[in-house]
């Protein structure tokens, strides 16, 4: 542990100066969005029927390891071949581009062998001893069982083999040298193969090991310290990431999933939407690639796990904003907003998410809120729900004061208590979303 200490005091020095590069490196650099074009290829390959023969329970169990781990959501850039990667990775030190994960002998993974694949998923070891970065979640696979890692890869081998090289990584100084991946092991990398715990139920132990393995929950909805790693004290608290806000997952009534049922939670992991939230941004990424596809009793198993967690403690959520900023947020929703999720911000639940005591609109961080409303989303469409429902963007609209008051409004209203929000934090946002800014003129002939 000393040592462990002396490290992380060296490291912070280094890893510092590279953060206060890190916003100009993510923020200069071209980063394609993707458009699920392939979606229907990419679901027929984590739905397709595996005929009976010698391997098929080994193949079987191998796509769905390839459901769990959300593999599809992160190795399909745009317009790319389901696993052949390419998917532009926004962290805090640069873009990092997934891999290609087919069984191609040339760019991807044909000439591995189920050891050295083992040895990516449990020690973060390309094929040549290379270190990969933890952008690939191998701190929580390694908690898989050696028979799931072996399934995934016999399962991998059989999907279409496609010949692509991703973009090279884009890291600020010194990260874009993998030697400095084994600092960051030897600090933070202390996951284990997951134990079964005898005192809890089957369903229960089912969903810890989904959520803390394959997975990877935590990867978004745990807090970061500087150097990227989970806030092991605050596990499931929250995150941000790519600009988005991961909420809360603990039993919070307030801004976690204490208000919600393990039906809630299973209902939203399969249709992408239930009575209190519609899964957008990345989120409908996983429901569509991944928790949708998981069976009725997997998805149960993680809402037992998930409602088990303790609540996080939060303080309130501030002082009540002023007079001014509510009756200006009120105008704006009026007249934006009440379309969808009407006058009293009951919304039409499975469809437009009702907005009070709603605990995404509560995060302690407002980001998620922000980015929802400068560049809209598009919520998940699933073959139980498949509506094609959308969130327009209002940054053409709406200044980032503007924004700000409604936001602030939202966050305040029906029940919702939460902090203010900032026009220079939109304004900082819409920024780094590279979203023009409004182009007209008020009655005094500024413009906006």
């Amino acid at each position: 542990m000393k040592r462990r200490s002396v490290l992380a005091a060296g490291l912070l020095g280094v890893f510092g100066l590279a953060l206060l590069a890190s916003t100009w490196a993510v923020g200069q650099t071209p980063v394609p969005s993707r458009h699920p074009s392939t979606a229907v290829t990419a679901i027929s390959l984590l739905t397709a029927s595996i005929p009976d023969g010698p391997n098929a329970a080994v193949l079987r169990r191998g796509q769905e390891m390839v459901r769990a781990g959300d593999c599809v959501s992160c190795h399909m850039r745009e317009g790319g071949e389901p696993l052949s990667g390419g998917l532009a990775l926004n962290t805090p030190f640069g873009v990092i581009y997934s891999s290609n994960i087919t069984p191609d002998a040339e760019t991807g993974i044909g000439r591995w062998t189920s050891d050295q694949f083992y040895r990516a998923m449990h020690d973060g070891r390309g094929a040549h001893g290379e270190h990969l970065y933890p952008a690939f979640p191998y701190p929580w696979f390694r908690r898989m069982s050696r028979a799931d890692d072996d399934a995934l890869f016999a399962y991998l081998k059989t999907t279409p083999p496609t010949r692509y090289v991703a973009p090279e990584n884009r890291l600020i100084f010194p990260l874009n040298f993998r030697f400095f991946v084994s600092f960051w092991n030897l600090l933070f990398l202390d996951s284990e193969t997951y134990v079964r715990d005898p005192d809890k139920s089957e369903a229960w132990n089912r969903g810890a090991y989904l959520v803390s393995g394959p997975g990877h929950c935590s990867g978004c909805h745990t807090p970061k310290n500087i150097l990227g790693a989970d806030k092991g004290s605050e596990d499931f608290q929250g995150g941000v990431l790519d600009e988005w806000t991961a909420p809360d997952l603990t039993a919070n009534a307030r801004i976690g999933l204490g208000g919600w049922t393990e039906a809630d939670i299973a209902e939203y992991l399969k249709t992408g939407r239930n009575r209190h939230s519609g899964a957008g941004g990345a989120m409908a990424d996983v429901v569509v690639y991944s928790t949708s596809h998981l069976s009725d009793a997997d998805r149960a198993a993680i809402a037992t796990y998930l409602k088990s967690l303790p609540a996080s403690f939060q303080p309130e959520g501030g002082a009540r904003p002023d007079a001014g900023t509510m009756s200006r947020g009120a105008a704006i929703y009026s007249d934006a907003c009440t379309s969808c999720h009407l006058e009293n911000g009951a919304g039409q639940p499975r469809f437009f998410p009702p907005l009070g005591n709603n605990a995404m609109l509560q995060q302690a961080d407002a980001t998620g809120l922000e980015h929802l409303i400068l560049a809209g989303t598009r919520v998940a469409a699933t073959s139980t729900r498949p509506s094609p429902l959308s969130m327009p963007s209002f940054a053409w609209k709406l200044t980032d004061q503007e924004i700000a008051d409604v936001a602030t409004y939202i966050r305040n209203s029906w029940g919702n208590q939460a902090s203010t929000v900032r026009a220079s934090e939109v304004a900082d946002l819409r920024k780094r979303l590279k979203l023009e800014r409004p182009h007209y003129t008020d009655n005094s002939g500024d413009q906006q």
